[in-house]
């Protein structure tokens, strides 16, 4: 009887311990008790059976201060992790997003473990910024994993790694975000039901709350009829966003909890949203938006080396800037409003963005195969190459 298979994964924030999670599960679906794994993950991967080396709280950072602030206790974390993938000796290693950390981890195995077999689940956005990224990924990672169809084109131009489309998980969601019967009125009837996303991180909020505040304000002005707004909160975060929004004219109901959140997407006419996956769920579930962004003074010196021609993903995915964007200074609630404004009534804006999002199904396609499933597929494929003939037998995967 053939040894379990070991594989060792690193997730460094929650994104990241999500997809790890349901890695794990396809995984063992495929394997039942023939896999194992270690490494690092938060919560959910922790009910698939890891064991975390240490919190992933330790390494989940945001933001130039941060990682500054933290920066003698992540580089021991990379020094403790690349010991222990050496030590464990695993069938392969799959580093999930979190690229300043991951990536340091992988190439510490890589020097030690020459034929470990490394898979880069979330490609890092090379096609934004940093290209030479792609191809220094070469030595340490055999195979990446991308969420986004435009990477894998990416990736080629750019000399990295061989690339995979795998599709993204909310491409598994569909049902949860998209209206069911009588959920979504039409825009013009009764008030209007608006989506307020400021981000889920402390300090992306603490700069949109303000600009987001006003803009409500203007908008009912602009409109003179009833706002609805919602807003979906972390749970950690639903306090500080309360109070932070007491004093707004237009008070938005605070929801939390996925289900929740989702519901509000359901029955949404539009949104106003920060930058960052929520506008590819946004376009998923068919709601049009305007996108807005702070970031530091430092952080905004990044703009003179980012290539993407927009940074919001959802207009990544489509190919085309259908989704307004308002960055830094051009984040002010009378140039927010006036933007949004449109969206909230059958307008040719408003379509326009309707018919871009319909696009989204056969762009995003993966072929009747599940995210999860294809990116384990292509892990133990990626083992069977590197590692064969002593890989177990029925591990190539058909």
């Amino acid at each position: 009887m053939s040894r379990p298979l070991t594989i060792w994964l690193a997730a460094g924030e929650e994104s990241g311990d999500q997809l790890g999670a349901g890695l794990m599960r396809a995984l063992k679906a495929r394997l039942g008790d023939g896999v194992r794994f270690s490494g690092i993950g938060g919560g959910r991967m922790a009910g698939e059976g890891l064991e975390s080396l240490f919190p992933m709280s330790d390494i989940a950072v945001m933001g130039i201060g941060a990682v500054v602030a933290r920066l003698p206790l992540l580089l021991r974390r990379i020094r403790e992790a690349g010991a222990a993938v050496v030590a464990a000796r695993p069938d392969a290693l799959v580093i999930i997003d979190a690229p300043d950390f991951t990536h340091r981890v992988a190439r510490r195995a890589r020097q030690a473990l020459p034929d470990l077999p490394i898979v880069n689940y979330v490609s890092p956005t090379v096609w934004a910024w940093r290209p030479g990224r792609a191809r220094k990924m070469r030595p340490y990672v055999d195979h990446v994993l991308a969420l986004k169809p435009f990477e894998v084109e990416a990736h080629r131009r750019l000399g990295g790694p061989d690339c995979s489309y795998v599709g993204h998980p909310l491409t598994e969601r569909l049902a949860e975000l998209r209206p069911g019967p009588g959920e979504r009125t039409p825009v013009g009837e009764g008030p209007l039901r608006l989506l307020v996303l400021p981000g889920s991180r402390r300090m992306e909020i603490a700069r949109l709350l303000e600009p987001f505040g006003g803009t409500l304000a203007r908008l009912s002005e602009r409109l003179g009829r009833p706002i609805e707004a919602t807003l979906p909160a972390v749970p950690h975060l639903a306090e500080a966003i309360a109070r932070g929004v007491e004093a707004w004219p237009v008070r938005p109901r605070i929801v939390e909890g996925e289900a929740a959140k989702f519901e509000a997407f359901r029955g949404a006419h539009a949104a106003l949203a920060a930058s960052g996956t929520v506008t590819l769920e946004l376009a998923l579930a068919g709601v049009p938006m305007v996108v807005a962004y702070r970031v530091s003074k430092l952080e905004e010196q990044l703009k003179y080396v980012i290539t993407a021609p927009s940074i919001v993903l959802a207009n990544l995915v489509i190919g085309e800037n259908v989704i307004p964007e308002f960055l830094q200074g051009a984040c002010e609630p009378e140039t927010l409003s006036a933007a949004l404004a449109p969206l909230c009534a059958d307008t040719p804006e408003r379509w326009r963005q309707v018919a871009a999002f319909e696009r989204l199904d056969a762009l995003m396609d993966t072929g009747g195969e599940a995210p999860s499933e294809r990116a384990a597929r292509i892990v133990l494929e990626s083992i069977a190459r590197r590692r064969q003939p002593s890989v177990p037998s029925g591990l190539v995967a058909t």
